[in-house]
């Protein structure tokens, strides 16, 4: 028996070293957590929930790489967009794009690449089996001339709505 009386200490030194590493730890994964959330903020477009343009081109060459010649790359620009927020006004153009995109991702599936490039122009790469290709560019796209009129002969945007 010993004769000296020690104090029953509350936490024992295997607690304390615990603590004391969980605490940093635990903190750095709230920042790890917090870094995460805003950089994948950064990737997407906060109106329309899509990749923006570069965080879709490492995307886009993923799907390409992956599905080679049967990926396709279809280009949606909505046209006279300027006019819808010059006369119903910015929030009524939010809304517009933020349906456009809930389409296109409708249309395109959870395995497609979406971005939204700019303004009102939005980008998809997807693997399409030949049966839907070959609805989505028919003769009658090729013939309508784009609205910007740069692209004459090749399928326009102003017909992008016929293929969906």
């Amino acid at each position: 028996m010993d004769s000296v009386l020690r104090p029953r200490a509350r936490f024992g030194q295997r607690a304390l070293l615990l603590t004391t590493a969980a605490v940093p730890l635990t903190g750095w994964a709230v920042h790890a957590i917090a870094l995460h959330k805003k950089i994948a903020t950064s990737r997407r477009d906060p109106l329309t929930g899509l990749l923006r343009r570069d965080a879709y081109t490492a995307r886009a060459r993923q799907v390409l790489r992956r599905h080679g010649d049967s990926a396709v790359v279809v280009l949606v620009d909505a046209d006279d967009f300027k006019a819808v927020n010059d006369t119903l006004g910015h929030a009524a153009g939010d809304t517009v794009l933020a349906a456009y995109a809930a389409r296109i991702t409708a249309w395109a599936g959870p395995r497609a690449a979406l971005g939204r490039l700019g303004g009102d122009e939005f980008a998809v790469v997807l693997d399409l089996p030949a049966v839907r290709r070959a609805v989505l560019a028919t003769a009658a796209h090729a013939t309508v001339p784009s609205v910007n009129g740069r692209r004459a002969g090749r399928p326009g945007t102003a017909v992008w709505g016929r293929a969906a």
